[in-house]
Formats: structure tokens, C-alpha cells, sequence
């Protein structure tokens, strides 16, 4: 029994430090490992972010575009009343904000989800404005009349929605930088 107990004495005198070694030794490179895999994954978040801050800027500019063409004034200017009824001039206003819309609608994708809904109410404020001034004035009256209602109607706000849509693309792209 003493030569079992020697031989297992001896193995323990050989086992124990041989596991103390292996902890560590598996303890030090799970660390290494778990810090190598942390430095890659920072890298490749900086560089996914810095890849995106380009598109994102692109799709901010697009998006303020998108507001300046659908503002009144502006679509004023580039659908003059000559020629026209006030029927369709207003039809020709709502699908010249519709097109821009769709025009732009990818870049939802590249934006935050409440800035894109300020976008769409961007979007049916100028819808909703045409539709007041429009059914104050007879339809087949001369597009003129809804211009002028339109331009009143305008300059008789504190801010349209393509202008608060402006100043929310402006806030969220400074997040950035």
C-alpha cells in the first residue's frame, strides 16, 4: 500500500504543478486572444463608420435638396401659372412633390427612422397647404389665383414643414462630426 501511495504521491507532486501551469498558461493567452479579438472588432467598427459618415453626409444633402425643390416658393417658381387652370396646376404641384419624394425615398435607408418621418410630414404639409389654399378658390379659376393663395398662405406662417425638416436634417448630421 505504501508504494501506492508513493506512486500517487509522486504523480500528484507532477500533476499539480503541470495544471497549475496549464491555467495560467490558457488563462494569459485567453486574455491575449479576447483583447486581439476586442482591438479587431473596434477596427472594424471605425472603419465601417468611417466608411458610412460619407454616404450618411450624402444622403443629409439630398435630403435638404429634396426639402428646398418641395418648398411653395420654389415649386412656385418652377411651374408658372401660364396656360393653366388652378386644377392643374394644383395636380401638377402634388406630383412634382410626389416624384421628388420618390425620387429620394432610398435615402431613408441611410437616415435615422424619426428623421425620415419628419421627411413624410415634410412632404404632406406641402400637400396639405396645397389642398387648403386650392379648396378656398373655384377649380377651373385661373392658376394664378391658387399661386397667389399659396404665396399669401405661406408668407403668413411662422415655418413650413420642409423648413423644420431642413433644421432636423441640419441637428442630426452635426451629431456626426
Amino acid at each position: 500500500m505504501s508504494t501506492w501511495l508513493s506512486l500517487l504521491l509522486e504523480i500528484l507532486k507532477l500533476s499539480i504543478p503541470a495544471l497549475i501551469v496549464f491555467i495560467t498558461v490558457y488563462n494569459l493567452l485567453k486574455q491575449y486572444l479576447d483583447g486581439q479579438y476586442r482591438m479587431r472588432l473596434l477596427d472594424y467598427k471605425q472603419n465601417r463608420i468611417g466608411a458610412s459618415v460619407p454616404v450618411r453626409m450624402q444622403a443629409y444633402e439630398r435630403l435638404t435638396l429634396f426639402c428646398e425643390r418641395i418648398s411653395l416658393p420654389n415649386l412656385l417658381y418652377h411651374f408658372p401659372a401660364e396656360g393653366m387652370n388652378a386644377a392643374q396646376l394644383k395636380l401638377s404641384l402634388m406630383l412634382a412633390v410626389q416624384n421628388e419624394f420618390e425620387y429620394n425615398v432610398t435615402q431613408q435607408v441611410y437616415v435615422s427612422d424619426p428623421l425620415w418621418e419628419i421627411i413624410k410630414l415634410a412632404k404632406d404639409d406641402v400637400f396639405n397647404s396645397i389642398s387648403i389654399v386650392y379648396e378656398k378658390i373655384p377649380p377651373h379659376s385661373d392658376a394664378s389665383k391658387l399661386t397667389q393663395g399659396l404665396i399669401k398662405f405661406y408668407n403668413e406662417r411662422n415655418s413650413s414643414g420642409p423648413e423644420k425638416a431642413v433644421q432636423a436634417i441640419k441637428k442630426e448630421a452635426a451629431l456626426i462630426f
